[in-house]
């Protein structure tokens, strides 16, 4: 059941307490959509996403569905339940002001209003500002619908035009999860203009995961990591 809908501007930031039972679906209204996101859950802020450990306990380096968003208590904080994307970054970081400055130029609101050129960090730190965080409550983010490919010798690579129009991605919230976004430009993104894209946020009622539900199974890990999560709301 849907609850409500939103748009996420481009170059815009937005926060929601997501509720255990409820998801939040991600449709990228233009191709070559970013979204980044950062969650911390709620009812304790210093417990937060943890990108180490959601990786290294599930092997990964990219994110799809069956994935889940650990948190540094190890709980899951969100499952990734629907996916047409097949893989999302959780390694490529988010854009400052310095850099928007050399690959862009200057920009400010007095001169171009609504389309000045806003980057991820100063995003985050404007958003959790209103839950009373600061620069020390920043962490590694996901990068919603960007691929960032590691070669053999460690070396990084922006994979341009990842994500068609109408791309989606869904996280079913596994406790009561603040959820931290920003639809400002992947930070190695080769394009030379700024332009970053619009997306539609679709919040909904959902049903808790079932016994062989895909995020829970997919990993051994993952099974205790949802019990640990169930044993904290006991």
């Amino acid at each position: 059941m849907t609850l409500f809908e939103e748009l996420l501007p481009s170059g815009a930031m937005w926060s929601h307490v997501l509720k255990r039972g409820t998801a939040l679906r991600l449709t990228a209204l233009e191709a070559g959509a970013n979204v980044g996101a950062m969650f911390y859950n709620f009812e304790n802020l210093v417990e937060r996403y943890n990108m180490p450990d959601t990786l290294k306990a599930q092997h990964i380096a990219r994110l799809t569905a069956g994935s889940v968003l650990y948190s540094d208590m190890g709980r899951i904080l969100c499952s990734i339940t629907e996916d047409s994307v097949g893989w999302h970054d959780p390694i490529g970081g988010c854009s400052n002001a310095a850099m928007l400055l050399r690959k862009y130029g200057a920009s400010s609101y007095q001169e171009s209003r609504n389309e000045w050129h806003q980057n991820g960090r100063d995003s985050f730190l404007t958003e959790i500002g209103k839950y009373g965080m600061g620069e020390r409550d920043l962490m590694a983010n996901v990068n919603f619908f960007s691929k960032v490919v590691v070669e053999d010798d460690g070396s990084m690579h922006f994979v341009p035009g990842h994500a068609a129009q109408d791309s989606l991605v869904e996280l079913r919230a596994e406790m009561n999860t603040l959820v931290v976004l920003n639809s400002c430009p992947h930070p190695m993104d080769p394009s030379p203009a700024y332009s970053p894209k619009p997306v539609k946020l679709t919040v909904k009622r959902v049903p808790p995961p079932a016994p062989h539900d895909i995020c829970r199974t997919s990993r051994p890990e993952n099974e205790r990591g949802f019990i640990l999560t169930e044993r904290y709301f006991l």
